[in-house]
Formats: structure tokens, sequence, C-alpha cells
């Protein structure tokens, strides 16, 4: 029989489901993806297309489709290099493979309890309830065609699991290492994730939580844990106890007159050069993969403000596809199914925030705009 530590039996859960946010895949797709992505806002086409200037500088194509591919692989190999004979599925909100398909296939393949991974490690309400909102939108599809019920359960937020700080911590290592030798001791770390109104950051995370009342809530309270967590790694692995770093935002979206998460990436560039900043590494622990908001938001804008300023940055890569983060994937299924069955198990989580919730409060992460029904949830 397997101890608490080693949970190895997948059962009740019969699936995996990889759900994404999806991204367009050429020019033709661009603007239907982003009216997906904003669809109930009357925004109209020519400001679509607008919008869509990021995506038609790298051909129409998002970078997250082919990382999801590459995702689902490592699961997929994972799980059979663990003998543990679950299917993995992959759904998207907004893009092909769309959630309600995958879930159509779930059910035709005969699976009923399904455990779902959402390709976002933190609490919020894009980043969390809305994909148990989309979730519950597609179960309604699936019953009125008549399929037969699933079960899904989404996994907890693993942003302070081993699989996903050790890959970050090693990857901001070695964007150090891509700096000039003479910078790298003086070179300064800028944690980013995507900013979000200051209103929704503040209600994030389980109203029980003490990090929901926080400034930021929970949102900015486990960011802050994973910075810290990979900036203590740094310090050691490289003899520089007081290197700064600091949190701060990107991608901001929404209308000026609305408070978002400050400071924006590019506005801390011009800060820290103007302070005699020698270098800065940007370390985009917010996201699981290299997608539109690196790519661009990054690799593309801040580098040219960082260029404009006379000030070396480097980039850290996102966890991706590694390994690592694939068997935590693996653990956290098992974590939770051995939870279900009613069997002891270890929660794995690093730092001072411990293990986050199974099941999400009704009153977890609220919908912004007007209450919507939610999948996984009590």
């Amino acid at each position: 029989m397997a101890d608490a530590q080693t949970p190895t039996d997948p059962a009740p859960y019969d699936a995996l489901l990889l759900l994404s946010f999806g991204g367009p895949e050429g020019p033709e797709d661009v603007v239907p993806f982003l009216e997906n992505v904003t669809r109930g806002r009357g925004i109209p086409k020519e400001r679509l297309a607008e919008v869509g200037q990021h995506y038609f500088r790298f051909g129409g194509v998002s970078p997250i489709n082919e990382q999801n591919r590459a995702l689902l692989a490592a699961l997929r190999k994972d799980f059979a290099d663990h003998g543990l004979g679950l299917p993995v599925y992959w759904g998207n909100r907004n893009w092909a493979p769309y959630l309600v398909d995958a879930l159509r296939e779930i059910a035709d393949d005969g699976h009923r309890r399904v455990a779902v991974l959402a390709t976002s490690a933190y609490a919020g309400y894009s980043g969390c309830r809305q994909y148990r909102e989309n979730l519950a939108d597609a179960l309604a599809v699936l019953a009125e065609e008549g399929r037969p019920s699933l079960t899904v359960d989404k996994l907890r937020h693993f942003h302070n699991h081993p699989g996903f700080v050790q890959p970050m911590i090693e990857t901001t290592l070695a964007a150090l290492a891509e700096l000039p030798a003479e910078l790298r001791d003086r070179a300064e770390l800028a944690f980013t994730t995507h900013s979000i109104p200051t209103a929704m950051a503040e209600s994030s995370g389980a109203p029980d939580d003490p990090a929901r009342g926080t400034p930021g809530g929970a949102y900015v309270a486990q960011h802050l844990e994973v910075a810290r967590l990979v900036a203590e790694a740094v310090a050691g692995a490289t003899g520089v106890a007081d290197r700064p770093w600091q949190l701060v935002y990107q991608s901001r979206s929404g209308a000026p007159h609305i408070p978002w998460l400050e400071p924006d990436i590019c506005d801390h560039l011009t800060e820290r050069q103007g302070s005699g900043a020698a270098a800065v590494v940007m370390v985009p622990i917010g996201f699981v993969s290299d997608h539109m908001e690196v790519k661009y938001d990054l690799d593309t804008e801040a580098v040219a403000r960082a260029a404009e300023l006379g000030l070396p940055v480097a980039r850290a890569a996102t966890v991706g596809a590694d390994p690592r983060f694939a068997a935590a994937v693996r653990e956290l299924l098992l974590e939770r199914a051995a939870t279900e069955r009613g069997a002891p198990v270890a929660r794995c989580a690093l730092g001072r925030l411990g293990a986050g919730h199974d099941v999400c409060p009704a009153a977890c992460c609220p919908n912004p705009r007007a209450p919507r029904p939610a999948a996984a949830q009590a």
C-alpha cells in the first residue's frame, strides 16, 4: 500500500484536462480570436484590429498553442513513464481546440471524473474563477446535448510547488549568465506578471485566506512569495546577498481611469536606470509559457525601452514544458485523488503560504461584473 508521501492511485479520476487561454494560429484568426476574448464588451472590430497588431507582428501566430502542445506531450510522457494510465486532453477558452469540444471528446470516450489543470498558477478572477465559469458554460452545453454528465475538479494553485519554482530559479540564473560578466553581480531582478485592476486584485483569494486581507489580496501575496523564493535561491547560488528585486507588472489593457496594479515594467526600467542600476533581469513568474504577453510586452516592448535607456537587460525563460513541471502536475493530480478518497497525503508547497485550497469557496475571486455559475466550487 502506498504511504501518505507517495500516492500512486489516480482514482476517482479517469482523465486529465489541460485547460488554457488559447491563441490565434494565423492572420485570419486574430480578430475572431479577440472577439472571443472580449465577447459581451461591445468592442468594435476596428479596435480589435488595432489591438491585433501585436499578433500581426508575429505573423498572426501566438506562441501559446505550440507551448501547450509541448506541455501536453510532456504530461503524457511523464504519466507513461510513471505507469499512470490516465489520458490527457487539451481545451482552450478562446480558440481551437475549444474547451467544449474537449469535454465532448472526454464524455464520448467514456470518462466521467476529470481533473483540470488550468495554465495559471495564482489566485484571481481571470486566472481561476473565469476558467471555472467557462467549465460551467461548457458542461451546460453538454447537458443540453444529452451527453453523460461529467464531474470536473480544478487542481489547486501551483505557484509555490517546487516543480514550478525550481525551474524559475534556474532560468533566472541562466538569464544572469547572459549578461556581461562585470554586470552580473550588480544586476537587479524584476519579477513580472500580468497587471489586473486593483479592485480585482484585492478581492482575489478565498474570504478566509489571510493573504486576501493583505494589500493586493492573494494575487499579489502569492506573486511576492514566489519572487522571494526565487530571489533568495539566486542569492544563495551567486553569493550576492543584497541584490535588489521588485514585483512589477505588464500587459495592462483596461480603461485609463480604472486603477490597475503598478509599476509597469517599462516605467520600472526607466526608474531603475535613473537610479543607477547596472542591469536588470526580467523574470516572468506570472506566466507558465512564453506566450504573446511575454514575446511582445517583454521581449519586444520592454527590451526596446531598455535599449533607449542604454540599460542592459536579459529575460528569464518561463517554465513551459519543463519535465519538473510535468512531474508537479502528476503530483498535484495524485494528491487531489488521495484527498478525494479520504486517504492521508502530503501536500507539497514551498515558503510561508502553504498549499492552497482544493475546492474554491463560492465567494472566492468574485466576478467583477456580475455573478455567474462556476464549476468546481463549494
